[in-house]
Parts: C-alpha cells; sequence; structure tokens
C-alpha cells in the first residue's frame, strides 16, 4: 500500500464536513509536540468540535490538564482562516483514569492522588479503566486480582463523583462484563463507553444492555476487521445506532488508508514509555482522520453520512452526559 500522510488533504475535504466529537484521544502525547498547532487546526477543518484527552499513567495526569489548557486558549484567528473567527474553535475535555495495562506502575497513593484531581478539578470522565490480558504476564492470577482492584476502586470514584466511565477491556470481556453487573456503577444513568471495543457480536450486544455505546475507531476501516464489523452491526440490529460513538484513539488505530505498509506501532500498550518517540508522522493517527470512521461506519450500516453524523453527535453527548449543540 503506497504510503500517504496520515491526515486529510485541506483540499480534498468531504463534499460536507460535519461537526464530530472524537471521545477518545491521547493528543496530549509527546508525539504531536511539534505540530499539535497545525493538528487542531486540520481537525477543526475536517469538522471536529469537541475531542476528550484521555488518561492512562498517573504520571501524565499533569500533561492532560496543561495540554487541555492550551487548546482551550488557542485564539479563534488560529482555527481556520480569518473569515472563520466566529466560529467555536476545538475544544478539549480531561478523562482521568489508570490504565489496566500498566498496573505494575499504579500504586494506592496513585489511587489516592486521582481522588483528590476529582474533587479540585472536576473532569469530564473517568477513564480509561478496565481489564487487560492481552499478554500472559497480565493473566496472572496476581497481576489480575490488581487489575480487578484497580478496576473497582476507578468505578467506586465514578458513582460517588456521577461521571461517566470510558472502558479499556482486552480480551477479559466476559470477566469485565461479569464485575460491571455486579458493581453499583449503572452506564444507563452515569453513560459510558467501551472504549475501541473489541468483543465480538454477544459481547456487543452486552456492553450496549448495560447502556455502553461502543466506542468504534479506524479498525472499521479495515474490510478485513469481520469479527469487529459484523459485532458493530449485530449490536445496532438490536439496539439500534444509540449505541455507537466513534473516536480516533490517537496517536492509535489509524485508518487503514493511512497506514504505511507493515506497519504496526503502537503509541500505547507496548512499552510503558513507549509513546511513539521518533516514530515517522505518517504512522501516527490525529484527529482529522475522524470522517474516515465517519464514512467507514455509514457504508457499513448503510445510513446517510448526515444523519449518522448527527446522531453520532448526540450518542457521544448522551455517554459522557453533556449537552453540546449540534451546528452544521
Amino acid at each position: 500500500m503506497t504510503t500517504i500522510d496520515a491526515s486529510f488533504n485541506p483540499n480534498e475535504k468531504l463534499p460536507t464536513i460535519y461537526p464530530l466529537i472524537d471521545t477518545h484521544t491521547h493528543f496530549d502525547a509527546p508525539v504531536f509536540d511539534v505540530d499539535r498547532n497545525q493538528q487542531l487546526q486540520k481537525a477543526y477543518q475536517q469538522g471536529v468540535r469537541h475531542l476528550v484527552l484521555v488518561g492512562y499513567l498517573h504520571r501524565h495526569f499533569d500533561r492532560l490538564y496543561e495540554t487541555e489548557e492550551f487548546i482551550n486558549k488557542q485564539p479563534h484567528s488560529m482555527i481556520g482562516n480569518a473569515t472563520e473567527q466566529k466560529e467555536t474553535p476545538v475544544n478539549a475535555h480531561i478523562a482521568l483514569g489508570l490504565h489496566p495495562f500498566y498496573i505494575e506502575q499504579h500504586t494506592e497513593a496513585h489511587l489516592k492522588s486521582m481522588a483528590q484531581m476529582l474533587d479540585k478539578k472536576r473532569p469530564l470522565a473517568i477513564g480509561e479503566i478496565g481489564f487487560d490480558t492481552f499478554t500472559e504476564e497480565m493473566k496472572q492470577p496476581e497481576m489480575f486480582a490488581k487489575q480487578k482492584y484497580f478496576f473497582k476502586a476507578q468505578l467506586d470514584m465514578a458513582v460517588s463523583h456521577k461521571l461517566p466511565v470510558m472502558l479499556h477491556i482486552r480480551k477479559a470481556h466476559a470477566e469485565a462484563l461479569t464485575l460491571l453487573k455486579a458493581h453499583d456503577y449503572d452506564a444507563h444513568k452515569l453513560g459510558g463507553v467501551a472504549h475501541s471495543f473489541s468483543g465480538g457480536e454477544q459481547e456487543a450486544k452486552a456492553f450496549a444492555k448495560l447502556g455502553f455505546k461502543l466506542g468504534v475507531t479506524g479498525q472499521v476501516t479495515n474490510p478485513n476487521a469481520k469479527k469487529l464489523r459484523r459485532a458493530i452491526q449485530a449490536a445496532v440490529d438490536t439496539y439500534g445506532i444509540d449505541c455507537l460513538v466513534i473516536e480516533t484513539d490517537c496517536p492509535d488505530m489509524t485508518p487503514i488508508l493511512c497506514q504505511d505498509s507493515g506497519s504496526s506501532q503502537s503509541a500505547l500498550g507496548q512499552s510503558p514509555d513507549n509513546e511513539w518517540g521518533d516514530a515517522p508522522a505518517h504512522n501516527r493517527n490525529v484527529p482529522a482522520n475522524l470522517p474516515y470512521i465517519l464514512s467507514s461506519l455509514s457504508e457499513l450500516l448503510d445510513v446517510p453520512l448526515a444523519i449518522l453524523a448527527e446522531k453520532l453527535w448526540h450518542n457521544s453527548c448522551n455517554a459522557l452526559r453533556t449537552d453540546w449543540r449540534y451546528t452544521i
């Protein structure tokens, strides 16, 4: 496959730019330090109006708030051209969470500090939290028990603060469903997203039944992702489009048309200290790629872009318990 830049060419926009919410990003990652301004402009030009900066390690929590402040203080004139100065710029929001893949690094002190941060500066959501048994090490009883402890502790915080959660569930969907069904957290009341959903048809319907929206990433753009595409269709057949939101999970989950041939690099989920470093920019996913996901989902579900975009906006607001206005 020919390598292309992992963002839209400004001269190749969709015929209509639809307002979009990127429900899950790591746009605070250092890989964006060199061109964060430019990527914000590109995101705005492609319809992105809100993005969520999602936490995973305690030591990066301050970076989340710094990035949020940087984005939200950008003058209108930076976004778009001079004729667009009255438009609303991209707005950033924060989710705080201790990611299960990095469970070895998490401590009780981190939980306590996180609880204090929730009191001092309320985030939009808690996440990403959950279970991850991607490696043999993560499947070990002691490691899984610690994941379970941190998962429950953060669900408790969500209940006490009445905040939605963003779930990270990888190769542990049955275990997560069991825990969620037994916990006081109620996604029908508090909202929530099963981020980057990767389960099967029955699991997709089970999370939707609990009230979680299924987070659809650039993986849906891959026609070979048959399990995922069937799962999305099954959930929609049962619960309607109401059960979906879209996300880039940038700099991960790059849509297939933006991937370098053979590239499988990941900013997260490999090494605790690997945040892309000197990886080529064309291997990154960026918020401006969100319309690729919208377009693929529209094709998969046979729903017109205009209808799907507005529905996904309202689904995202419902999942995150916000009331952002949809305006083209």
